[in-house]
């Protein structure tokens, strides 16, 4: 059986030309704010190794020799 992933939620107090900043930043990327929050989020736990980074993405198979392919 599949691990059933758990979401909480919470208030955050955020002043408003930071949340300004945010929305900006969460537009130019496409997604939510709260999206966006949750990537900042992430992205800081895994850089300070807090957070173990997550297979989310297929990584490119590897040649014979160890490479990984190159995509033409």
């Amino acid at each position: 059986m599949a691990k059933k992933e758990v979401t909480k939620s919470f208030v955050l107090r955020i002043d408003a030309e930071m949340m300004d900043a945010v929305e900006a930043w969460a537009a130019d990327e496409f997604r939510s704010t709260n999206g966006q929050l949750q990537w900042i989020i992430a992205e800081a736990l895994k850089k300070s190794g807090r957070l173990k980074k997550t297979k989310k993405t297929k990584a490119k198979p590897e040649t014979e020799d160890g490479g990984k392919e190159e995509s033409v």
